[in-house]
């Protein structure tokens, strides 16, 4: 794939994400999708999750459960060799459990097959989210 479509791939998922269209989300990832969380992320539990249901039950649910809100910001989308994007953007969202507050930076390193996203690897200050976590 060119870089171009590529990215618009993947603007087209955060753009869906944004709207809170998971559907759309899921239906860009290869059913055999293999997805990383940042280790010490507390998510990172579940690594690897294998498929979009997992990703779905895994992750998507977890974030919509744990907190008020849950939004990406400042995204930027860097086409990369190797049928990869990189995307450097951050995490705003609020801790239900704690009612803290957090702003992070993050890094996704996205990896598509035949138009659809096979891996997802996120980067992140993780101890920025375990002290939002923590009681």
């Amino acid at each position: 794939m060119k870089n171009n479509q590529k990215i618009q791939v993947i603007d087209k998922l955060y753009n869906a994400f944004a709207t809170g269209d998971i559907p759309t989300v899921l239906g860009a990832m290869d059913p055999k999708i293999v997805w990383n969380e940042a280790e010490s992320n507390s998510l990172a539990e579940g690594n690897p999750y294998i498929g979009p249901d997992a990703v779905l039950n895994g992750v998507f649910a977890r974030l919509g459960a744990d907190n008020d809100y849950f939004k990406l910001e400042d995204i930027q989308l860097h086409g990369m060799d190797n049928n990869q994007v990189l995307a450097t953007l951050r995490y705003d969202a609020k801790v239900k459990k704690t009612g803290k507050e957090y702003n992070a930076q993050v890094a996704h390193l996205w990896t598509l097959k035949d138009g659809k996203i096979s891996a997802f690897q996120q980067y992140v200050d993780t101890k920025k989210l375990a002290e939002a976590e923590k009681e």
